[in-house]
């Protein structure tokens, strides 16, 4: 049986993360690809360190697209998120591009050809989350986390709240009582300032924005509300501390309340499933959840490489369920095809969607007009109801 009571925490990163400056670059890239041609593949990993940026990986797309123009597109991403410092700026990092060709060995098993659908990019198994813990569907704890970062990047970005720097992390803690989120035991921000600022002063300069993000008397005690514990935060991002793309895969999803396959989002073209059925995952457990078929639902997608067809899918509604899983489970491949062609066409995948994903989690977020965030829509949730009938 579940536990009722009981303390959870989850964490962000913030967009100058050196992890998550990986990630946004690594996006980027996907997204120039996508945009000069819908069919690219791109597998593209960035390294990051002091003043040093590298671009690694294999890609298939137009020759328009030439090295000097991806480091320039590594350089706008670098741009936008804010970095001008001189361990590590925009305009004067050293920017290393190493993208190949993809293999001729995966392209064979993903390209459709005669009477073979588009197979798999790989092998693996995904998994999707939906729960009413918020408005968005997610788990409070990330999605709480995430606010509160993105909340004081919007501030740093508009120039309202001067001092932050790029680079910051949150942790939350949330109490449960009968199996709902009450109320935070303990907060924990880091994040990077300017030279000069006392650690009290930029505690007080955090304060509103974790108390604007937490629900109406869920604010932890001010003994447990930890602002930059080490005591000073002035040197950050990939100048403090290396990052590599796709390290933080759990606060890209759940913030570790639902299982996770282990394979990262950023950098892969749609016809990687690591990426595109993870979102399919999350796609159809919101669908259920909003459906009302259940109060939280779990869903694992598996992929052989080369193959169409998924090998598996599951279903767990953690005894809240309103229908039987196993029938669940044969509505979800009624209503969605789930090979590889089929998510990519569904939720509009093949689009330059994604740079805008790389930070604050790609899921509980609102759907853009131009498809981004397709996979955050509800529109599948009276099909999946008329299937099981």
């Amino acid at each position: 049986m579940p536990r009722d009571n009981f303390l959870f925490t989850s964490e962000s990163v913030s967009e100058g993360h050196p992890d998550k400056v990986c990630d946004r670059i690594s996006d980027a890239v996907v997204d120039t690809f996508l945009a000069a041609d819908p069919f690219s593949r791109v597998a593209c990993e960035t390294l990051t360190t002091t003043n040093r940026i590298v671009l690694a990986g294999e890609v298939r797309g137009p020759d328009s697209i030439t090295h000097d123009m991806l480091e320039d597109v590594a350089r706008g991403a670098v741009k936008s998120i804010g970095y001008e410092q001189d361990g590590f700026h925009w305009k004067n990092s050293e920017v290393s591009v190493y993208l190949h060709q993809q293999s001729a060995d995966i392209a064979q098993g993903v390209d459709a050809a005669g009477n073979k659908d588009e197979g798999a990019g790989d092998q693996g198994i995904m998994f999707g989350y939906a729960c009413r813990e918020t408005e968005a569907l997610m788990p409070a704890p990330i999605h709480l986390s995430h606010q509160i970062l993105k909340s004081m990047a919007e501030a740093r970005h508009s120039g309202t709240t001067k001092g932050f720097g790029p680079d910051s992390k949150s942790q939350v803690t949330l109490q449960y009582e009968n199996g709902k989120p009450v109320r935070a035991t303990s907060v924990v921000v880091s994040t990077q300032h300017d030279e000069g600022l006392s650690q009290d002063e930029v505690r007080e300069m955090v304060r509103p924005f974790v108390e604007g993000v937490l629900p109406n008397g869920w604010m932890c005690p001010e003994d447990e509300f930890y602002v930059n514990p080490t005591g000073n935060f002035v040197i950050g991002g990939p100048d403090g501390d290396a990052g590599l793309t796709g390290r933080k895969i759990i606060v890209d999803t759940y913030g570790g309340a639902a299982p996770h396959g282990g394979g990262a989002f950023s950098g892969k073209d749609p016809t990687k499933v690591d990426r595109s059925a993870a979102y399919a995952g999350r796609y159809l457990a919101k669908n259920v959840v909003a459906a009302g078929l259940a109060d939280k639902c779990t869903i694992q997608l598996s992929y052989a490489i080369g193959v169409s067809k998924p090998l598996s899918i599951y279903v767990d509604c953690a005894g809240t369920g309103t229908v039987d899983e196993g029938k669940l489970e044969g509505a979800l491949g009624e209503v969605m095809d789930l090979s590889p062609r089929g998510i990519r066409e569904h939720l509009g995948l093949s689009r330059p969607i994604y740079e805008r994903s790389a930070a604050y989690g790609h899921f509980g977020r609102t759907p853009d007009e131009d498809g981004g965030f397709s996979w955050e829509r509800t529109d599948l949730a009276d099909a999946i109801k008329s299937a099981l009938t």
